[in-house]
Formats: structure tokens, C-alpha cells, sequence
């Protein structure tokens, strides 16, 4: 069997030195264009790939790359619109500063905090042999074991939640719902359910009456709920229904769950569009008019948000992807926690309570 060429091999046939052709691939600048040419030329009619980018990454201590972290599968990352927005402003920096994006679904977090040895070995593995400069964290819970393999390995963390990683950008979840019970107390309502996001992806996803804290909702989304009671006021009646993931399917079997569970609420607070839109999908289906009969609000701001009349706190998710990208690559500009502001957008979708 042939002998795989190497960089030296390549610096032997070229007739030059090995660090001019590693300058080649990583620093042409250092270089005439001919000479360049020249080493390519050679190492194409070898058939040399370029420099082992793992063995360059430990010699630079820098790979390059991040991982973007998500508590869901890879399949649903191209299905919500949260996330596609957080990802399309992460890509804006990464293509600008030439930096590569592993996503990377790391599975749900335990409502207990406690794993068995072999399901927390399956969801480290891909986190604890990935060669990263750094991660984007959404939505991973304080407790899951990946947050213990990159600290341990020394990998930057960035995340959308305090308390997780290193640095975080937030929004501020609690005060953004307060504002909206204001708006909905506003209007006369007090008899109010909740839809919630799940993150828990062991429950079996049928939704059900919880507590407000409820360990398997999504952290933010337990920031919502109490930011919902306290600005509807100490006479509100506030039942909290976890819908399972964050689709509109989520959404529709929650509302059939409140509406079969006796009176039926005056409002539907959502902790996402996509849930609300669920909701008023279902309400829709029983002949219920939207903003007079039932009010239904939602969280982030959507596009489709918009089309539907939808009252939301709009977030701005974009520039929460970008700021995180950058965070990492300069921790210094970026300081340690960045909060953004959020907006209540009041449209058709509340009304008076009847």
C-alpha cells in the first residue's frame, strides 16, 4: 500500500520548507500568489489534502468552530421558528469571521437531575469528543451533564439562561410576562390558563394541569408563568397545562385539555407563538371568536404572529444569536451577561373579558 503523502513529503517534492507549506493553507498572505500555486500544484498531483485539522487545532488552540447546543432533536431545530431565528442571527457572525457551526441536539434534561450512567454517557458522547472553541447553550438545563463535560474540558459556554456557562445573553423573562398579565388584568380577565413548554422530553408529552414550577417545564417558561400571576394580580385564577414540545400540535391538545378540565378561561397565555397559534387553531375549530370570547397571547414575536393578530412579547432572537457568537469570540467586548429589551405587542387577539 502507498505511502499517504505528508506535508513534508509535499515540502520535499515543492523544493520549499514544511512551514511554507502549511502557509499555503493557513496563511497565504505570508506568500507570493506564485509560490502558493506552486505548493497547491504539487500537493494536488500527490494528492495531499491539506494540513490534519485536529493536530493544527492543538498546535493554535483554536479549532474554529462552535456548537450550538439545544435541549430537542436535530429535526426539530428546522421546525421552529424560535430557533431558526436564533440560528440565522449565530450564522450572520460565524460567515462574517469565517466560523463553523456544529449543532449539536445534546437531549432533554432530567426532571429530577438524576440520570443512569448509561443515559448520561449517550448524551455526552458527541459534546465530550467535539473540537469547539466554544458553545451556545438554549434552553439546556443548569443540571445536564454536558455543562459538566465542557467546563471540565475548559470549553467557553454561552447561554440563553442565567446561570448556565460561562456568560449569557437573557431576556427579561419574568418582567416581559409581568407586562402582559398587566395588559390582561388591564382588560378585566382573572380567570386565566397557561400553556407551557415541556422540556423534558422523557414525559410522555400528554398534556396536563401542573404546577406553576413544575421541574419538567422549560426553565424560561416557569419564569413566564410567575411573571403571568403576578401581573394579573393576587384574584386571578391561574391554571398552568404543560403542552409538551413547542408545536402547534402542543398547542391544540393543551387548549382541548383546559376546555374539557370545566370553566372555560376568559384568556390562554402561551410561553410561545407557535403554542398560542395552537390554541387559536382549536378555539377556531369551536366556533370560539378570538379577542372577544377568548383572549390568547403568546411570546417571541413570530412572523406568523403577525399574520394572526396574535398580542406577543416580541424578543429580539436575531440579535440574541448574534451577541452569543460574538461573546465568544471576544469575551472581553462582550462582557460576562447581556440583557435584551422585549416589546408587548398588543394586537387583535385580547380584548375585553366577557
Amino acid at each position: 500500500m502507498a505511502k499517504k503523502p505528508s506535508l513534508k513529503s509535499v515540502a520535499l517534492a515543492a523544493g520549499v520548507s514544511p512551514s511554507t507549506v502549511s502557509n499555503a493553507y493557513n496563511r497565504p498572505e505570508q506568500m507570493s500568489a506564485q509560490v502558493r500555486e506552486h505548493v497547491l500544484d504539487v500537493a494536488a498531483r500527490l494528492g495531499y489534502p491539506g494540513p490534519d485539522a485536529s493536530a493544527s487545532s492543538l498546535r493554535s488552540g483554536h479549532t474554529g468552530s462552535v456548537g450550538v447546543l439545544f435541549a430537542q432533536d436535530l429535526t426539530y431545530a428546522f421546525s421552529d421558528p424560535y430557533l431558526l431565528e436564533l440560528l440565522t442571527g449565530i450564522a450572520e457572525v460565524a460567515t462574517k469571521t469565517s466560523t463553523n457551526v456544529l449543532l449539536m441536539p445534546v437531549g432533554p434534561h432530567s426532571a429530577s437531575g438524576a440520570y443512569s450512567r448509561q443515559e448520561e454517557l449517550d448524551l455526552v458522547q458527541n459534546v465530550r469528543r467535539a473540537v469547539l472553541d466554544g458553545a451556545i447553550a438554549d434552553g439546556v438545563d443548569p443540571t445536564h451533564p454536558v455543562l459538566r463535560v465542557l467546563a471540565a474540558r475548559g470549553v467557553p459556554v454561552v447561554s440563553t439562561m442565567a446561570g448556565v456557562g460561562d456568560r449569557c445573553v437573557l431576556v427579561d423573562d419574568h418582567a416581559a410576562a409581568v407586562e402582559v398579565g398587566v395588559h390582561l388584568a388591564g382588560l378585566g380577565h382573572h380567570r386565566v390558563a397557561v400553556v407551557a413548554v415541556v422540556a423534558d422530553s422523557l414525559d410522555d408529552g400528554e398534556p396536563r394541569i401542573v404546577p406553576d414550577d413544575a421541574p419538567h417545564l422549560f426553565p424560561y417558561a416557569r419564569l413566564r408563568i410567575a411573571g403571568f400571576r403576578e401581573g394579573l394580580g393576587p384574584g386571578c385564577e391561574l391554571t398552568t397545562v404543560s403542552a409538551g414540545q413547542n408545536t402547534l400540535d402542543s398547542g391544540s391538545r393543551a387548549t382541548e385539555t383546559i376546555l374539557a378540565s370545566g370553566r372555560r378561561p376568559t384568556a390562554i397565555l402561551a410561553t410561545s407563538d407557535v403554542l398560542a397559534l395552537g390554541v387559536i387553531d382549536t378555539l377556531r375549530s369551536r366556533g370560539v371568536t378570538i379577542g372577544r370570547e377568548v383572549s390568547v397571547t403568546g411570546f417571541d414575536d413570530i412572523p406568523q404572529a403577525r399574520d394572526a393578530g396574535l398580542t406577543t412579547v416580541r424578543q429580539p432572537v436575531r440579535e440574541k444569536g448574534r451577541l452569543m457568537v460574538e461573546m465568544l469570540r471576544d469575551p472581553a467586548a462582550g462582557g460576562t451577561t447581556a440583557t435584551l429589551g422585549t416589546e408587548l405587542v398588543v394586537r387583535a387577539s385580547t380584548g375585553p373579558a366577557v
